[in-house]
């Protein structure tokens, strides 16, 4: 059974970081690439940014190009999020996802998921 878990949610002021982890096991984790998106109530799961195999590839929705970064370490089947500089509106519940193929940005291409770590942002 593949499991996914996420952390370091939290509540930070415009401007301040936080990293968010997902470990994710039952799953040959380095075969699959990565993905990271986010939520808020009343709204469709956007895309946040995707990670190759290796690693050597991110892709990132235009609306944090520049101020997060996707990472991964395949010794610990681990995924991250760093997020700086942040803003009000990445108010959200985070989810990271096993993904088929790379790069995809549509929630339908991921098959597994975190149960979600919210991250609040105020002005």
């Amino acid at each position: 059974q593949v499991q996914l878990v996420e952390s370091g949610r939290g509540l930070v002021q415009a401007g301040g970081s936080l990293r968010l982890s997902c470990v994710v096991s039952g799953r040959t984790f380095w075969t699959y690439p990565m993905g990271w998106f986010r939520q808020v109530p009343g709204k469709e799961r956007e895309f946040v940014s995707t990670i190759n195999r290796s690693g050597s590839s991110t892709y990132y929705a235009d609306s944090v190009k520049g101020r997060f970064t996707i990472s991964r370490e395949n010794a610990k089947n681990t995924v991250y999020l760093r997020m700086n500089n942040l803003k009000p509106e990445d108010t959200a519940v985070y989810y990271c996802a096993v993904g088929s193929a790379y790069p995809n940005v549509g929630a339908s291409q991921y098959d597994y998921w975190g149960q979600g770590t919210q991250v609040t942002v105020s002005s």
